[in-house]
């Protein structure tokens, strides 16, 4: 899955609004802050050593890494250049704080089985990539298996209702909570620019 050509990335500040672009798309926008929070606060109640995949600002990074619950948190960033513009705006980062470089979809495979309470997933995919069921289907039991049990895989927020089908039939368990967001005007990646989002939490028996 790794990308033939480094897409451009920007962080692009204007009229009071952050965003991070990737390839000329909104990737991550400083507004999901709150959302954000809430997700690394609820992954944090589930252990002590936590995965995330996609660093994009930072926020819940360094939310997860600053829980006192947490003991070990890594981050895996498929971009340099997100790294570099992470590392810009936080010189100094929590000493239980990683950051590795690679492909998800690659990486999985080699983590260790039972290795992690937890995993927070917000990568910048492209819409073939979502798409793909075989995809889906071979990488979430290798999700399933490097998590401990009792532990969770959280996806980012969905501002839809709806259960994310690539996750659902790896899981038995599912914890839904609903937190109201307020995006920027200009946002294109969520339905309308306020509502309710939904934070879906899948347990590990």
């Amino acid at each position: 899955m790794e990308n033939p050509a480094t897409p451009e990335i920007h962080l692009v500040e204007q009229d009071g609004e952050v965003t991070l672009s990737i390839g000329g798309e909104q990737a991550m926008q400083a507004w999901e802050r709150d959302l954000m929070w809430a997700s690394a606060d609820l992954l944090c109640e589930y252990g002590h050593d936590f995965y995330e995949v996609g660093l994009g600002l930072g926020l819940s990074a360094l939310r997860i890494a600053g829980n006192p619950a947490t003991r070990s948190h890594t981050v895996l960033e498929l971009f340099d250049e997100v790294e570099d513009l992470f590392r810009e705006q936080h010189p100094e980062l929590p000493d239980n704080l990683a950051i590795e470089r690679g492909d998800f979809f690659t990486r999985v495979f080699e983590l260790p089985s039972e290795s992690i309470d937890g995993m927070f997933f917000d990568p910048a995919l492209e819409m073939d990539v979502w798409t793909d069921k075989e995809l889906w289907a071979k990488t979430m039991p290798e999700v399933v298996r490097i998590l401990r049990p009792g532990g969770v895989f959280i996806p980012f927020f969905s501002t839809k209702p709806e259960l994310r089908w690539q996750y659902l039939p790896h899981f038995r368990r599912i914890r839904v909570e609903r937190h109201p967001y307020t995006a920027y005007d200009t946002t294109t990646y969520t339905h309308g620019t306020t509502g309710d989002a939904y934070i879906q939490c899948f347990l590990k028996d």
